[in-house]
């Protein structure tokens, strides 16, 4: 089985990352770390990695001592729909993601990649938030 991070190069991203790590270690599980964009739009600067960011987060994942491996998703599908789909195919026990922190108001909407992970995935979701 496989534990599923759906990282974005933010706090919530790396405080997902941190969980999924310390998971995937307690129960021998192999991770998955995972950073996806339909690579048009506005939401493009701030959900994919750049160079820098994934070899950060590469090595950090090697020295971790869990069983990880990071892949990127620029296909044009959704963040959600990469998650959601690679969950899937991977035969997910659990998919991590990272939560913003959000005003009262805020609280009324989620955001709609974690909304839409939470509502659809066929396995459990964790949500984190960054500390």
């Amino acid at each position: 089985m496989t534990i599923l991070v759906a990282y974005v190069p933010r706090p919530e991203g790396r405080a997902a990352v941190d969980k999924g790590i310390e998971l995937a270690k307690a129960s021998g599980e192999k991770l998955l770390v995972i950073n996806a964009g339909a690579g048009v739009g506005p939401l493009q600067s701030s959900s994919i990695a750049d160079t820098t960011d994934i070899e950060n987060l590469e090595a950090k994942l090697r020295s971790s001592g869990a069983d990880a491996e990071f892949r990127q998703y620029v296909r044009g599908n959704t963040p959600a729909e990469e998650v959601l789909d690679i969950a899937e195919a991977e035969n997910a026990s659990l998919i991590v993601l990272g939560l913003r922190k959000r005003s009262p108001v805020g609280k009324l909407i989620m955001g709609s990649v974690a909304q839409t992970i939470l509502l659809q995935a066929t396995c459990p979701v964790l949500a984190v938030k960054a500390g």
